[in-house]
């Protein structure tokens, strides 16, 4: 960015001092205004009067800031605006001057919050506009104020106005603004106000009548005309209204605003990752034509699109910081606008980052189910394991040739499930269980749990039909472990005609609230990763079968697993 050129002259005033008499400018600007024009223009000291009456209006003004610089060409246009209304002795000059202050002092008043410069802001826009018809607009007229008391009035009487305002408390300063006028109200204002005066001048020529009579008819004229504005800025019979059509110009500054949110928007779908996005989105932005450049900061990178000049404005959401470069300064309607584009493309960007953490968590997620759930097979075989150790280091001879036979049967399957599990995690992605003949299935879990406090029974005769054994395995040695640590007694039901599986303890409830995210979400476990029966209901829900708890007692604690169409 260029730097700026050194200021011509040193700031208008200090900052501190103004801010805190800004009433008192205010009051003294218009006591010299009033003593340059209600004796009459042209003689040397009214012309000295103007002249400072334009130098308290540069330590009062709303338009710089006091301590900012002020360039070569903003002091040559001051210098000349104060000669010009200092040496011509012109009116219409006068009423020019009036009718601009009164849109200056008028506009920065929606912006004032305390109430006193508020007040002290419409008591000097009010004397204006008394000043302004009751004396200028006369003498442009050629009917110059002939009624001694009218005279009496503006002369003594509406100094008043700035006397009371010179005696109004300061309240707090108001911070500094880089623009402190609304240039819309502003301009709305100097628009009224010259047409009241033209409007009654115009009146004076063509009926040849009274000046006053004339400002009344263009009074009610404009009243009525804003009241007309006012019904049509309201939806009316289907009307849409005007502040419609208004809003949608404001917002459309450049091209159709629909047009350049449909066009961030697909490029919101194209793009998935945030960076390429906020490329693409500046390179859009760029083709506005009224735009030099963009440049954006995140805490990871940053970069630039297009010219960078002097004109900007810079606006901050979240982590992304936007600086967008303009060919000229932004109007208050211009930069509502930038505003709302910036803010645009900053909720996308952020939606952007929030789908990639989405995207990572839901990786790390499924790294995380796939351990837990590989966990919880070694777990279950180390218990299998655990088993066989505790009957090997029985030393009597007798059951020598049980644990023989025992081992014969049980190492078989563990290497198996073993093999199972390696398996799953080469490939952690859902692939199909493994199925066997029931009565084999249930045989083997008998014979795992012979040597433990669980009961083993079936309803009717085994079928030779498959079953899901690995998932029957992986689900009932869970559910065994956990009646088994409370500590209390198991019993296995299985109903092979149904093919259900009820597994019931003797231990204490299930607290409620863990009863309900059981299923749904892992739980705080003393003995374990709280994951378990969560990834078991996951687990039988691939397969076609629901995990539930059916009772919940103390003394019986019962979970039921079964297919899910009944």
């Amino acid at each position: 960015m260029p730097e700026s050129a050194p200021p011509l002259i040193p700031p208008l005033a200090p900052v501190a001092f103004v801010a805190r008499h800004e009433t008192l400018w205010l009051g003294l600007m218009l006591l010299a205004l009033h003593a340059a024009t209600a004796w009459g223009i042209g003689s040397a000291w009214s012309s000295g009067l103007l002249l400072a009456h334009f130098g308290l209006f540069l330590m009062w003004q709303p338009l710089w800031q006091g301590d900012g610089e002020l360039r070569a060409s903003q002091a040559v246009l001051a210098v000349l605006y104060g000669v010009l209304l200092a040496v011509v002795n012109s009116w219409w000059l006068i009423a020019l001057w009036l009718a601009a202050l009164i849109a200056l002092i008028g506009g920065g008043v929606p912006g004032i919050a305390a109430r006193r410069q508020r007040g002290a802001s419409l008591l000097a826009a009010l004397y204006l506009l008394a000043l302004l018809l009751l004396w200028v607009v006369p003498q442009l007229a050629v009917q110059p104020p002939g009624d001694a008391l009218q005279t009496r009035l503006v002369r003594w009487g509406l100094p008043l106005a700035p006397l009371v305002i010179l005696f109004i408390r300061q309240g707090p300063p108001r911070p500094p603004a880089a623009i402190a006028v609304d240039l819309f109200y502003s301009v709305m204002l100097f628009l009224l106000v010259a047409a009241l005066v033209l409007g009654s001048l115009v009146l004076v020529g063509a009926t040849r009548g009274g000046y006053l009579m004339a400002l009344a008819q263009t009074l009610v004229a404009i009243a009525a005309a804003l009241i007309g504005l006012s019904w049509l800025m309201r939806p009316k019979a289907g009307f849409a209204g005007l502040d419609q059509l208004l809003s949608r110009y404001l917002l459309s500054i450049g091209l159709p605003f629909e047009q350049w949110v449909q066009g961030l928007a697909d490029l919101a779908q194209r793009e998935m990752e945030p960076r390429p996005f906020l490329v693409a989105a500046a390179a859009h932005l760029q083709a506005l034509p009224w735009l030099q450049g963009l440049r954006w900061e995140t805490p990871e990178d940053g970069g630039s699109s297009g010219r960078l000049g002097a004109h900007h404005a810079d606006f901050a959401f979240g982590e992304l910081k936007l600086q967008i470069h303009t060919r000229w300064g932004l109007s208050p309607a211009m930069l509502l606008h930038v505003r709302l584009l910036a803010q645009m493309i900053g909720h996308f960007y952020a939606a952007k980052q929030r789908e990639a953490m989405q995207r990572r968590n839901a990786y790390t997620q499924a790294i995380h189910e796939t351990g837990s759930r590989l966990t919880h097979d070694v777990k279950n075989l180390l218990q299998s394991l655990q088993v066989l150790c505790a009957v090997a280091q029985d030393e009597d001879p007798a059951l020598q040739g049980e644990l023989v036979k025992l081992v014969q049967r049980q190492l078989p399957q563990i290497t198996q499930r073993l093999n199972t599990t390696l398996e799953k995690l080469r490939a952690p992605d859902p692939v199909d269980t493994q199925h066997a003949r029931a009565a084999i299935w249930w045989r083997a879990l008998q014979q795992r749990h012979a040597h433990r406090q669980v009961t083993l029974r079936h309803e009717g005769a085994l079928p030779e039909t498959l079953v899901p054994a690995e998932m029957f395995d992986n689900i009932v040695d869970n559910l065994i472990e956990n009646a088994l640590r409370k500590p209390a007694s198991a019993a296995v039901v299985f109903d092979a005609a149904r093919m259900t599986i009820t597994v019931a303890d003797t231990g204490d409830a299930v607290p409620k609230a863990v009863a309900a995210q059981l299923f749904s979400a892992p739980v705080s476990s003393a003995a374990g990763l709280g994951v378990g029966l969560y990834h078991a209901a996951r687990f039988a829900a691939q397969q076609g079968f629901a995990l539930t708890l059916a009772h919940n007692e103390s003394g019986r604690v019962c979970f039921a697993l079964k297919p899910i169409a009944q």
